[in-house]
Formats: C-alpha cells, structure tokens, sequence
C-alpha cells in the first residue's frame, strides 16, 4: 500500500479551491491522491485548481453494504481505481467545496484525481487580468467618449467572467478576483462621479441643467448659441425669498418657453439663461428673439407684486468655436444688449481680439502705474450756491505709449473681472489725496472724490488702510469723498454696509454713485450710510426734453433733502440744465460745461486762479 498526502488547501472564506501535488509530513514528502491517481506529479507544495465543472455525481460511489453484498458491485468497480473513506464527519475530514457545501475528504480527492486525469492544469494567476483590467480603467479615464468609456468597464467585467469560464474548460486558470475588484471600484467610482456631477449640472432652484452642463456640449455646425440675460434679476432676487424666487423662475421659464420649441434651456446663477437655436424654415433668428422679447415685455406677478425684467439675448453663430468660448461671446453680447437698450445682438469676432487686448494690458498694468502711464484727472465740482469750484471727481487715466490713449472701461472692467481693480483703486486714493492735501495746504477747502470698487468694500482692513494714507498726506478724513454703486452698497453679505459705517465714523463723506441706475427705493436710500446722492448723468441730460426725466431729478433732490443728504448732478452739459438745477436747488453739479477731467497742475492752476480774483 501507498501512503498518500490528504492535506488541503482552504482561502480565507474556507472554500477548498486547490489541492497539493504533494506535501511534506514529518520530514518526508507524500503525494497527493489526486496526483496518486492520475500519475501526475508537481513540485512539493505546487498547487493546482480543482476543476469543479466536473459534476461529483459522475464520479460512482458505493456504500460499504454494497460491497459486501456481492457480484453487482464488483464488476461496475473492476479496473477502476478506488477510494476508499470516510463519508461521514466522524473523524472531521470534511470540506467546504464550492457548489456542494461540506463534503467528506474522499470525494474532494476523487474530484482533484478526475481535474489531473484531464491534464496537467494551468495555473495562469491574477496578473494578465489585472493588466487588463488596468488598461479597460485608463481607457475608461481617458476617453473622451462616455458612452465608450462606459463599454470598457462592461467588456471588462464580461471578459473576466465569461473569460474564466471558457479558459476553465480548457484547464487554464485565472484569478480573476483582483481585476474584478478593480473593475468594481473604477465602476462604483465612476457612477458616483456621475451623480455628483449630474448635481453640479443642475440649478437646484429649477431643476434645469445649468451652465456647466452647457459646457460639456459640443458645438454643432449652422446651430446658434443664444444667451439671455436679465439685466436687474440680482436686484428682483434680493427682494424676494427663497420660495418666491422659484416661482418667480418658473415664470421666466414658462414665457422662454413659448419661444425655444422645445429645446433643452440652461439656467445661470445670474439671470442667465442659454439655449441653442435652429433655424426654422422660413423665421429669421432675429425675429425669433424679438417675438420672444416681445413675450417679456409684460410684468411678471410674483407674490401680488409687479415685476418688469429688463432683457437682452447675445448670439453667437461661429460653430467652430467650443461651446465655452461661444458661451462668452454670447453672454457678451447679451450683456451689451440690455446696456444699448437692444432687443439682441449679434456677436462680433473682432471682439476677441479686443479680449486679447485687454488680457495683455493686465500684464502691463503694475508697471503702468508705476512708470506714470496710468495718472489721475481730475474733474471739477461746483458749488451752486456760491458758484465756486469747491471739489473734483478723482478719474483713472492711462496714456500707453504705442496705443495712445486707453478708454478707461477697457482696463477698469478687465481689472475688475482678473481681481486686479485694488491696487489700481488705492493708486488714484492716493494720489486724489495727496493732490487735495496740497489744495488745502492754500488755506482752501476743497474736497476730493474717489470711485471705491466693490471689492474694497469686503477688506476688512480698507478703514486703516484709507486712515493711513490721509495722516500720510495730512488731509482731514472729511475732505474725502467715497463714492460707491447702489449694488455695491447693498450686495454681498453684510460686509459692505458694515464697512461703509466705518468709513462714515471716521468722518469720511459716502456717496452714492449713479443714482437711479441700480435699487433706487427709499428703504436702500434710507439705510445706506450716504452723506451724499450723485444723479445719474442719463436723467440729468434728458431733463430738458423729458418731463418725466425732470420730474425724477426734482423729486430726488427734494428726497435727499429732507433725508438730510447733499445732491450732486453729473453730466451736466449745458447752461440750461444747470439754470434748472439751480432752480431745483441741487447743491453741486458736474460736467463738461464746469470743466472737463483735467491734470492736477491745470486743475490747481484754476482753483488758485478763482481765489486769487475773488481776493481781488
């Protein structure tokens, strides 16, 4: 007789998946039953896979009654081999085989004897599966296709089972496990992104994809990019709360709606809204969007309250383009839209190359202003009581030496919009202060003011930072002048009216800039700590043709008045218009009739030049 090794090999889950060629016990090495009956041999320890294709019912097995009762079972077992044990748990040979739960010792060995029987197994491992596996996951990455890259994880997944499974009935063995799991989690992982991005694609208040979902498309070839963008919708907004703003949202999606023909909309943060436009048979783009502008000239009722949104659509028609380069064009043209007082308007490419234009004058921007070709004009004030010059309006210049001289909007907004507008703004504080403090050093009061960028307003060290520059030039805080937009003033979250009642306790004067133009309501003229209202120059130009125009100019006057406010009127051209000021009791006026922005040695130069004939 033959001693043979029943040793086995269980995983972690305790499941008998592979058995020994052999194994050493005591000191010596015994071969495996299976290698016994197949006479197939392995090195000591070598393991290979038990095919459990085989189905153990084949396999014949006798009871030791049946042997013992005769000539029936002699002949159905002479020339076979035979195993003789245990079928029972009585001496605890028993194994957890996949398939058949726990089975006696004898029939996981007459298993492994039928697998060698077949051929030698191999043993392929884990590592071409899981390189596989690596490849389909980069591919699955890095294609910019989604519906592809998703193909690549289901072929993997495929591959892997379905591939085990054929490889197996060929004896050819592949751990699979570790590809699997690899699979498993670039699968889990991308569907999580998926979700996540889905919820950064969509506006939450309307449910419509937004913008960045917009961005993800692929331009179309004669398919127009429209932007709509409602000029006063952060102001609406302000107003209302939460609730009331997505009703008031699902209006303005309702009236686009009537004009879009079912095309999916994107919706802004901002009051803008996107959507690609396909030219209809026989309709013009143009006359689309009038009809459509047509749609939102009547008020919008949102909580028993009027609402007029002011509109405009941008379109870009250059399919050549990516969708977010067109998506900045038409947002521009949008924006330039509703400032021009027009329905739509047409992108224009040459616009690009003015993008460029200011991008490179950002680059040059810190040296201009310290070389002196950024300057500061400044634009006089008068009073209208005693018709004398008795302030300036600080104003940013720029004379670039191969471009002449930059319109201010072009570098200002640029600046603004590449968070560069705080070193250029406390340049002309600066320099607005010392050019008072010498004025004032005549013995002459004379006040100065300065544009505050929105930006400033949320520095909490902007009081110290404006304190420090008027000890530095010696000028008295109340001498300076601080004008600010309406939305500036009352956007952001707090911040802004915090520090402009700061300002205001230091002594500094605020003014509110182009009035009008933003809230315009007697609660925001009531809570901001103004000093000062300065009317937009749009109503003070058109008061002598506009009976409405002058109606808002006197109204306002009379308001500030009794707010106990000062009244200042820009834009004043004319000798008419500032004879009607006069009459409407404005305090101060502005404008090219009082005197153009000028240098500081021309303006000097005329405030000396009015003391010294008065004196005379």
């Amino acid at each position: 007789a033959r001693l043979g090794n029943i040793n086995t090999w269980a995983n972690a889950f305790g499941l008998v998946w592979k058995l020994p060629y052999s194994g050493r016990v005591s000191g010596s090495v015994y071969p495996s039953y299976a290698s016994i009956l197949s006479g197939r041999r392995g090195g000591e320890e070598q393991l290979f896979t038990i095919d459990y294709l085989i189905d153990l019912k084949t396999i014949p097995a006798f009871s030791a009654a049946d042997i013992l009762s005769g000539a029936k079972t002699a002949s159905r077992l002479r020339g076979k081999d035979v195993l003789i044990g245990v079928g029972t748990d009585q001496i605890g040979d028993v194994h957890r085989m996949p398939g058949y739960g726990l089975a006696a010792g004898v029939y996981l060995h007459a298993l492994g004897g039928e697998t060698l029987a077949k051929g030698r197994p191999i043993e392929a491992g884990w590592f071409l599966p899981l390189c596989g596996a690596f490849l389909l996951v980069a591919l699955h990455l890095f294609v910019a296709r989604r519906a592809l890259a998703r193909t690549a994880l289901v072929s993997g997944f495929i591959l892997c089972l379905a591939g085990s499974a054929i490889l197996e009935s060929w004896q050819v063995y592949l751990t699979s496990v570790p590809a699997l799991l690899l699979l498993s989690v670039a699968g889990v992982s991308s569907a999580w992104m998926r979700f996540k991005r889905r919820g950064a694609t969509i506006n939450a208040l309307s449910g419509l994809p937004n913008l960045n979902a917009l961005r993800l498309k692929e331009s179309r070839p004669g398919i127009a990019l429209v932007v709509a963008r409602i000029k006063n919708y952060a102001e609406i907004v302000a107003i209302f709360p939460a609730d009331t703003e997505r009703a008031l949202v699902g209006q303005i999606v309702n009236r686009f709606e009537l004009g879009i023909d079912g095309t999916t909309l994107y919706q802004g943060d901002d009051g803008t809204f996107a959507w690609f436009a396909a030219q209809r048979p026989g309709i013009a783009l143009g006359d689309q969007l009038e009809g459509l502008h047509a749609v939102f000239t009547t008020p919008i009722v949102v909580a028993d309250r009027q609402v007029d949104l002011s509109i405009g659509f941008g379109v870009d028609q250059d399919a050549t383009r990516t969708v977010v380069s067109r998506l900045g064009s038409a947002t521009i043209s949008a924006g330039e839209a509703v400032d021009e007082a027009r329905k739509w308007k047409l992108y224009d490419p040459s616009k690009l190359h003015d993008s460029e234009w200011r991008l490179s004058l950002l680059g040059r921007l810190d040296m201009a202003i310290d070389s002196g070709e950024i300057w500061v004009a400044y634009q006089p004030k008068l009073d209208l009581t005693t018709n004398r010059i008795v302030g300036a309006e600080a104003l940013v210049r720029w004379s670039h030496p191969e471009k002449g001289d930059i319109a201010p909007m072009d570098f200002i907004l640029a600046a603004e919009q590449h968070n560069r507008i705080e070193k250029l703004t406390l340049h002309v504080l600066d320099e607005a202060v010392r050019a008072a403090a010498a004025i004032n050093a005549h013995g002459i009061d004379f006040n100065i003011a300065v544009n505050l960028s929105a930006r400033l307003l949320e520095r909490s060290d902007l009081a110290n930072t404006i304190s420090a520059r008027l000890s530095r030039h010696g000028l008295q805080p109340e001498r300076l002048t601080l004008e600010v937009t309406e939305s500036a003033a009352m956007g952001g979250s707090g911040g802004s009216m915090r520090m402009l009642e700061q300002l205001g306790s230091l002594g500094i004067a605020i003014s509110i800039d182009d009035y009008g133009t933003g809230f315009s309501t007697l609660e925001y003229l009531r809570d901001i700590p103004a000093t000062e209202i300065k009317i937009d120059r749009s109503f003070v130009a058109a008061m002598e043709r506009s009976h409405s125009d002058r109606l808002m100019v006197h109204s306002t006057i009379q308001l500030a008045h009794s707010l106990g406010r000062q009244v200042v009127a820009e834009g004043v051209e004319r000798l008419e218009t500032l004879e009607l000021l006069r009459q409407m009791r404005c305090d101060k006026a502005q404008g090219y009739l009082i005197g153009r922005p000028m240098k500081f040695v021309a303006l000097s130069r005329t405030i000396l030049g009015e003391r010294k004939e008065i004196a005379a």
